[in-house]
């Protein structure tokens, strides 16, 4: 688990996480804080999200957008517009 740890502050620099124990689903408590210490987030993960790449990187994802999300650099609204429009279906232009 030190490995996961190691990965995520890495991957959330300058955040820093920190995962703490067990429930009886086999969730754990995922907080990132600032590096004075004040949290900006916590979420319950699954530790099988941890154990599969995809799953992992789907993690860190999330968490990057809900960094955002948490400081207003990124608000909720624009997310589902983004959402939307990559769904949107796209038009080829003919070439000539």
């Amino acid at each position: 688990m030190e490995t996961i740890s190691l990965l995520l502050n890495e991957a959330l620099t300058p955040y820093l996480v920190h995962l703490e124990g067990h429930d009886s689903a086999g969730n754990r408590q995922l907080v990132v804080s600032t590096a004075s210490g004040a949290p900006v987030l916590q979420r319950s993960v699954n530790q099988s999200q941890f154990e599969d790449l995809r799953s992992f990187t789907d993690v860190v994802d999330g968490l990057h957008r809900d960094i955002l999300v948490a400081e207003g650099r990124l608000e909720p609204c624009m997310i589902a517009a983004l959402r939307s429009a990559a769904q949107a279906p796209r038009f080829a232009v003919p070439s000539v």
